[in-house]
């Protein structure tokens, strides 16, 4: 295990070598001394006649992110192996880490930012602004007149309008690594795909903003010089303005669409025109030309291979064992799941269900520990828009069987969380679930590992009606045991919003589980890759960039450069983009197909689709709460129940609470509401919260 520890590090120097390396090159890249003395030189060495104009930023730009991406894929591996047998949690603090992750800002639209975002979101606009100041330094200081008799103030505006499209440009080079869901480049730095999504949506909106000034700056340049024909000019050498016209207008809604007062109002309004993005990136692509599709290729071509992985898991469809509804309308889906599959608590699975939508993919938090529960993964549902209404719906109807299919899980590589000296867990209605993979995590840790530091945890939940409580029924599986919840140091402390006192006694029944036939059409939920997913990922990732190299240099020259070779004609300016569009794609699906029919062959599942023979309980800490009058001895439950404290007719005190806490390292982790969320993270960037490591976790954009 010190062998593998030493290696991981070693490969995570160099990645992070290799990333200062990459970020110094785009400061040097609009300066004057790059493109007046190293721009001739890398041209002359790198644009050889395979590569023509694309050697340079292939070589620059492209394979730096290509080799970190397939460092963090070992890196990621030897993590994994050397998590099998964990060290024993730990309560030192990293006070370093600690200050950087604590949180600064929380306010709309940024949400919840810490020093450490602040510090890199800083840094990457003084890019952009360093990037605009030089770009236009170096313009004005050799400025070209295209029309005759133009002023220089005109010649001055179209530079500008030119340059902000190259800082847009910037944008799009780190636009795909958030949504990036099987990425290794987030996990190595302590990320996910769930926890960045909002970097995508402030690029989005820079990277738009950029582009509306650049178009509507040019057109302004062509009405005031007499040439607006060139607005719908398609040039066979040089860039094609209409193509860029056309990529702003589907730029324009998606971006109008993805604005958070319609994405949360209209989410398939904002769901299906963001699909549009294939098409502007194919028009957006064909306007730059393909010297500049090698400034950004890296995250387009790792987001395409992870997007076709995403394909081929999606097309298993996976075996549904059962549903357990509860009244307070959550239902809990037990998926059959392959026991190599491993996965972190807090892990999110997306799901699709083909008799509601075939085109719509949620994303759930999944409940169930994999080593707790190795044969089953579960995620829970809380019924609030139109898809989970109707998927409550055929649930409830007398099914006996589901047509499921699942992409995931993904989420966290480690559980730093639980090396806390103690947890304070708070949520607002279904933002409990992703708490429940955290106990399910420290029960099963406290059985194997008598011995092992787990934190103490507190949970503080907020709910609007008793009948809510009954989500607290999910923090057990159906197959547990009294013993196993027994030996978690848990308190609960349970709030009641809108009820001032405990409600009438209801012996009904509460809980109903609906076992569903085995189909032999099914699967075990399993990852695309299978168990050495990261390893066969690095293989897909650098075969297929090889490949797609080898391929571009044949079909360079010996068929492009035989055409330019005399000067006196040009390969078509588009053709060259729609070749490397062409050969990135082909590549990726053939190289990922063939590593994942290797995997296939070498690593056959004798997992059988069958229904798990277990008596559904009767009663549960919720129910037992709700009904007011059960007998506490009768409940399978009865240590969960004494652990839980019910307050009725207000919310949580939660600067009283937090305040309160004491411990040197106390981990808050905050899921619910975004006002909950931001009041929690202000509370905590005090000085009196100097002890608490704050966490957010939303699922929600």
């Amino acid at each position: 295990m010190a062998k593998e520890m030493a290696m991981a590090r070693g490969v995570k120097m160099v990645f992070l070598l290799t990333f200062v390396l990459w970020l110094w090159l785009w400061i040097m890249l609009p300066t004057k001394l790059y493109k007046n003395t190293w721009t001739p030189k890398l041209n002359m060495d790198l644009n050889s006649t395979y590569f023509r104009e694309q050697g340079t930023n292939l070589l620059l730009f492209s394979f730096p992110v290509m080799l970190m991406a397939v460092l963090g894929c070992f890196y990621l591996q030897l993590q994994k192996s050397s998590s099998e047998d964990p060290k024993p949690f730990s309560t030192q603090r990293s006070r370093g880490d600690s200050f950087l992750k604590r949180p600064v800002l929380a306010m709309n639209p940024l949400g919840i930012l810490n020093t450490l975002e602040i510090g890199f979101a800083a840094a990457f606009v003084i890019l952009l602004i360093w990037s605009l100041g030089n770009y236009l330094y170096v313009s004005f200081g050799n400025l070209h007149m295209h029309v005759a008799g133009e002023k220089v103030w005109e010649a001055k505006f179209r530079s500008v309008s030119l340059r902000l499209g190259y800082i847009g440009h910037i944008c799009w080079a780190f636009l795909f690594f958030p949504v990036t869901r099987g990425s290794s480049l987030l996990p190595i730095i302590g990320l996910t795909s769930e926890s960045t999504i909002k970097y995508h949506i402030w690029l989005g909106h820079i990277s738009n903003l950029l582009f509306a000034l650049h178009t509507v700056g040019f057109i302004i340049y062509w009405g005031i010089t007499d040439q607006m024909a060139l607005l719908i000019e398609w040039s066979e050498d040089y860039v094609s303005n209409i193509a860029g016209l056309i990529a702003m207008a589907f730029a324009t809604v998606i971006w109008v669409t993805s604005f958070r007062s319609i994405r949360r109002k209209m989410f398939e309004v904002f769901f299906y025109s963001h699909h549009f993005y294939t098409l502007y990136t194919v028009f957006y692509l064909i306007h730059v030309g393909a010297a500049y599709v090698c400034l950004i290729l890296p995250g387009m071509f790792l987001f395409a291979i992870d997007r076709f992985l995403r394909f081929l898991q999606s097309q298993r469809r996976v075996s549904l064992v059962s549903a357990r509804h509860l009244p307070c309308g959550a239902v809990e889906l037990n998926l059959l799941k392959s026991s190599e599959l491993s996965y972190s608590p807090t892990s999110v699975m997306f799901l699709n269900v083909p008799t509601i939508s075939k085109l719509q993919w949620h994303p759930f938090t999944i409940t169930s520990n994999s080593k707790l529960e190795p044969d089953i993964i579960s995620v829970a549902i809380k019924v609030g828009g139109s898809w989970t209404s109707k998927l409550h719906q055929q649930l409830s109807s007398s099914l006996d069987h589901l047509q499921v299919s699942v992409e995931g899980p993904y989420g966290p590589a480690s559980t730093r969380f639980l090396r806390h000296e103690s947890l304070l867990l708070i949520s607002g209605g279904s933002g409990i679930t992703p708490f429940i993979s955290i106990i399910r995590e420290i029960m099963i840790v406290r059985s194997t590992k008598p011995n092992c530091h787990v934190p103490q945890v507190r949970l503080v939940c907020a709910f609007k009606n008793s009948i809510d409580l009954t989500m607290l029924d999910l923090l057990l599986p159906v197959s547990s045991t009294q013993t196993e919840i027994s030996n978690v140091p848990l308190q609960i402390d349970a709030y009641i919003t809108r009820e001032e006192e405990q409600p009438q006694t209801n012996e009904e029944n509460l809980i109903n589980t609906i076992w569903f036939k085995p189909n032999p059409m099914d699967s075990p939920v399993s990852e695309a890759l299978g168990p050495n997913n990261w390893l066969l990922l690095g293989t897909v990732i650098s075969s297929s960039f090889v490949m797609f190299l080898i391929l571009l240099g044949i079909i360079t020259r010996y068929y492009i450069y035989p055409i330019e070779r005399n000067g006196d004609a040009v390969y078509n300016y588009t053709y060259k983009v729609l070749w490397d569009m062409f050969l990135s794609l082909a590549c990726i699906c053939i190289c990922s197909s063939l590593v994942l029919m290797w995997q296939r062959k070498t690593y056959v599942s004798n997992k059988q689709v069958q229904v798990l023979n277990v008596q559904s309980p009767k009663a549960s800490p919720g129910s037992w709460i709700f009904g007011g009058e059960r007998e506490l001895e009768s409940l399978p439950y009865q240590p969960l129940v004494q652990a839980t404290n019910i307050h009725y007719g207000g919310r949580p005190d939660l600067k009283r609470i937090l305040l309160d806490c004491k411990g040197s390292d106390i981990g808050v982790l905050v899921s619910g509401p975004m006002g909950m969320r931001h009041d929690v993270a202000k509370i905590c960037s005090t000085a009196y919260g100097d002890n608490l490591n704050f966490h957010a976790m939303s699922f929600t954009w």
